[in-house]
């Protein structure tokens, strides 16, 4: 049987550490050493414990996610960083790119199938740092450790480059979201009542009021009805939100957009949180965000 993992929860969000070790928990072989609050405790926390996993946040006041691997390599090139997982609000396009340099990246409100996946690519690369070990152990012998040193540091030098790039990659990309927004309603698409659905290699026009809900993972937008499952020619949540009826269609969280007239029920879900049950044939349950709680609860009078 697997050794169990050790993690730290790095967040500057109360609920979002507790909902997260929450679902660790669940995992049976996760071990959550301790939480931390921000960037500097983070720092003392990942020195002082030296966990298998992190589960950091990308922004948090005063050191951000980016800034404590970097701080972190400052202090002691030599460190073996742990297994990064990001936590942040960020669109699937952006975070794409975090797969350049950690395990995987989980959006907020946290999703338990998706902590699951998350959770097999962390033991996944552990297993594959431990059979490396043991291999180099023999390199390190016949070349001496000045050998060995010179790997570490060129890896620690290519990681913190790359960590640059991301930092600006992601600057450009708030960016250009925030110019599409300004922009947005110009594209003369207007609201025409139907939404192109790409489904069994056709192109189809399904009406929006038939549009249970829309979803992206992985930067692939799935549209779905009561009786199709297809995906958009959408790049964005965004932009396809921008050829719904507002009055209808509600972003309850930054990867779903529900037909307020397909939800079924709502159902409690952990501290104070809820999801949504929708009316198609899977009876797909939605996260709310916890920004969404207040409008949930005014919408349906909880």
């Amino acid at each position: 049987m697997a050794m169990p993992l050790s993690a730290l929860i790095i967040d500057d969000e109360p609920l979002a550490r507790q909902e997260l070790q929450y679902l660790l928990d669940r995992e049976g072989d996760v071990s959550v050493l301790a939480h931390g609050s921000n960037g500097i405790e983070a720092v003392e926390l990942i020195r002082t414990h030296k966990p298998d996993v992190i589960f950091l946040d990308v922004r948090m006041p005063g050191l951000d996610g980016f800034a404590v691997l970097k701080k972190l390599m400052a202090l002691d090139r030599k460190t073996r960083l742990p297994q990064v997982v990001f936590a942040t609000a960020f669109d699937q396009y952006a975070v794409k790119a975090f797969e350049v340099n950690a395990v995987d990246y989980l959006l907020k409100p946290f999703d338990s199938k998706r902590v699951q996946r998350t959770m097999e690519k962390v033991r996944e690369r552990c297993a594959e740092g431990q059979t490396a070990g043991s291999a180099s152990s023999g390199t390190k012998e016949a070349h001496g450790e000045r050998v060995e040193e010179q790997r570490a540091q060129s890896r620690m030098a290519g990681a913190e480059a790359k960590l640059d790039a991301l930092l600006k990659m992601m600057e450009e990309q708030a960016a250009v979201a925030a110019s599409g927004a300004a922009g947005a309603g110009t594209n003369g698409l207007g609201r025409s009542g139907k939404v192109v659905v790409r489904a069994q290699s056709r192109l189809l026009l399904v009406d929006q009021k038939d549009l249970c809900f829309a979803t992206i993972d992985e930067g692939r937008i799935s549209v779905v009805t009561k009786a199709l499952e297809g995906d958009s020619n959408c790049r964005t949540l965004e932009e396809l939100t921008d050829q719904l009826d507002p009055e209808q269609f509600w972003r309850v969280h930054r990867s779903y957009v529900v037909n307020i007239q397909h939800i079924r029920e709502v159902v409690p879900w952990f501290k104070s949180s809820y999801q949504l049950r929708m009316d198609d044939r899977k009876q797909t349950e939605v996260p709310v965000s916890r920004s969404q709680t207040k409008r949930l609860r005014e919408l349906f009078n909880l």
